[in-house]
């Protein structure tokens, strides 16, 4: 019997298709405040909106994925995103949560970025007029998100 060749590696995943930067320390801060935020809306029903990682924020090809959104369902809007970042990423993130909330119709209400190298949130409201505050506090939760990364 014989079996076809095996394309090589290198054939096999072509790295235009890896556009996903997720080192593990970015990773495990999504995966910590899902897991956390989680057990607030599955299990002590305490929180209005499901937390979904790496989900697009409309149906279709080329909707932005926010590294974390928390999901209205009687609304069926997005209302907090929060994105994980490094130090030199830090910038674009802030501006791309601005821009989500201010200038496209997802419904957003809340976005935060959390920098892991500083430790650092940031947080931007609709209305704010794209001034960021230093702040981990959901207005929309009434919870500060920093608890769950200690």
């Amino acid at each position: 019997m014989t079996y076809p060749d095996i394309p090589s590696y290198k054939s096999v995943v072509n790295e235009d298709d890896m556009g996903v930067n997720a080192p593990l320390r970015h990773q495990q801060v999504i995966s910590r405040l899902h897991v956390e935020l989680g057990i607030l809306y599955y299990k002590t029903r305490t929180i209005p909106y499901e937390p979904l990682p790496e989900t697009m924020l409309a149906e279709g090809y080329g909707n932005p994925v926010p590294d974390l959104l928390l999901y209205d369902h009687e609304a069926e809007q997005t209302r907090i995103i929060i994105e994980i970042c490094q130090t030199n990423g830090e910038r674009n993130d802030v501006l791309k949560v601005i821009r989500l909330i201010d200038e496209q119709d997802y419904g957003i209400q809340e976005g935060f970025v959390f920098n892991y190298k500083t430790g650092r949130w940031l947080r931007y409201r609709k209305g704010d007029g794209g001034l960021v505050t230093e702040s981990a506090f959901s207005d929309l939760l009434q919870l500060d998100l920093s608890g769950f990364l200690h």
